[in-house]
């Protein structure tokens, strides 16, 4: 069975860093992406990073780009959200998720995540 469960949510200001976990029980698929999304209040969930398990390989989407890195912890079999210079706009709940993907590029479309954590909640104050 897998697991997803997002940590590291909380409260901070607006330039203020911030590292969100994500740790994964079981193994998703032989071959997978993780990917972050985030969801305001009254939005639309987005894409946020997306990282290929094998490869390695990095996807951002632009509101984030050069603020946000994806990681792997192959320690903590989990994957890891860096989340810098931080704006009101960012507050929203975080959630990690795993799909399938066999090829150098990590999926940014919701619908091709089959696995979800329960997210955690970040919030920035201006």
């Amino acid at each position: 069975q897998v697991k997803l469960v997002e940590s590291g949510g909380r409260l901070v200001q607006a330039g203020d860093s911030l590292r969100l976990s994500c740790t994964i029980s079981g193994r998703p698929f032989i071959n997978y992406a993780m990917g972050w999304f985030r969801q305001a209040p009254g939005k639309e969930r987005e894409f946020i990073a997306a990282i290929t398990w094998n490869i390695g390989s990095t996807r951002f989407a632009d509101a984030v780009k050069g603020r946000f890195t994806i990681s792997k912890d192959n320690v903590e079999n989990g994957v890891n959200l860096q989340m810098n210079s931080l704006k009101p706009e960012d507050t929203a709940v975080y959630y990690c998720a795993a799909a399938y993907s066999d090829g150098p590029i990590a999926p940014i479309s919701a619908a091709y995540y089959r696995y979800w954590g329960s997210g955690t909640q970040v919030t920035v104050s201006s």
